[in-house]
């Protein structure tokens, strides 16, 4: 018996959508949303029915019979923090997803589209898998440097837990059974340490912890940061901006696109390269730290998310870390794959939990 299973991923300026019989991607279409479009929404909750209309007119022009879906899986969004896996919607789900009560994100409208979708048709199933919000961190993990700041877990859980798995199926074994560091280098930059199953360190990758990435500027110095708030140059919206969208190599180059830097450097461009060196460099060394975590006892290093593709960065982050132990390169993000695949597990039988 073959299962159809519909993935919904809305970004901040995009809306995807895939088809699945069983493994098999029957469609998968992403429809970019300009700023004129979105400008009207002053919440993200409130662009609901326009993505809603979207999905509607691409199910439409792919044909699909929604009576022929066994379940729709949406992206996980800001609620609160939880393990990893797969989360039918409720009540509970439904309300802090339209709440975001970790913060505003388009990825919470997936779980509610999803549900939306689904209702009319009795006996199909909504979910969410693995959201950005996914914290397993053991305890000695939460401890910051001062009792009114707290390390939190927000990132990229649904595609490093994918590709860990997907590595796993690779060799032979169970993803349970692996320790593994999986760094995804991406718009933004995650690194995990996977202790059997679990996610038990990882950098926040959206409030400033770590590496910078092509948008977001990573970890920097407090009390610069401090001084900075309290210049009377900057607003709080300023300053989170610089940390989470407008900081890193955008911030360095004025461009978020690697590629773009990539052709500087073949240029001629120094600037452009030492920015380049760098950025590696920090990937590199959140990738050494979080083998420490696991105290060396490491199965793999697996790299993912879309500047994965680069020879330019591959070739200069592989030294750096080879000899921590073995590196496989998994490039790109298949998240619609992923949100699928997660819902096909349940519906084979695999346990699904439940939102409180």
């Amino acid at each position: 018996m073959s299962y159809f299973v519909l993935a919904i991923n809305p970004g901040s300026t995009s809306t995807k959508v895939a088809l699945f019989e069983d493994e098999k991607l029957l469609f998968s279409r992403t429809v970019e949303h300009s700023e004129e479009e979105l400008r009207p929404f002053k919440k993200i909750v409130d662009q609901f029915y326009f993505r809603k209309a979207v999905v509607l007119r691409i199910l439409a022009e792919e044909n699909v019979d929604m009576n022929t879906l066994d379940a729709i899986v949406g992206r996980g969004g800001m609620v609160k923090s939880v393990e990893s896996g797969v989360y039918e919607m409720n009540d509970a789900l439904r309300h802090d997803l339209r709440k975001g009560i970790q913060g505003e994100h388009a990825c919470s409208l997936g779980g509610l589209l999803a549900e939306s979708l689904i209702e009319p048709f009795p006996g199909k199933r909504a979910f969410i898998a693995d959201p950005v919000v996914v914290d397993e961190l053991q305890p000695v993990a939460r401890i910051a440097g001062h009792p009114l700041f707290q390390r939190k877990s927000f990132f990229h859980a649904l595609n490093q837990r994918a590709i860990g798995r997907l590595h796993a199926k690779k060799i032979g074994k169970r993803y349970e059974e692996l320790n593994l560091v999986i760094a995804h280098i991406g718009g933004g930059v995650t690194v995990g340490a996977h202790r059997q199953g679990r996610v038990v360190d990882v950098n926040n990758g959206i409030d400033g912890d770590g590496p910078f990435s092509p948008n977001r500027s990573g970890s920097l110095t407090g009390a610069d940061i401090a001084r900075l708030c309290f210049s009377g140059d900057y607003t709080l919206h300023d300053v989170l901006q610089m940390i989470s969208v407008q900081g890193g190599i955008i911030a360095h180059l004025g461009t978020s696109d690697m590629r773009e830097v990539e052709k500087r450097i073949d240029a001629g461009d120094e600037h452009a390269r030492l920015i380049h060196e760098a950025f590696v460099y920090n990937v590199a060394k959140e990738i050494g730290a979080m083998t420490t975590v696991l105290h060396g006892q490491l199965d793999a290093i697996l790299i993912t998310g879309g500047i994965a593709y680069s020879n330019k960065v591959i070739d200069l982050l592989l030294p750096m870390i080879s000899f921590l132990g073995p590196v496989h390169i998994y490039p790109g993000e298949d998240e619609m794959w992923a949100l699928a695949m997660n819902g096909l597990d349940v519906l084979h039988g695999a346990p699904c939990k439940v939102y409180r």
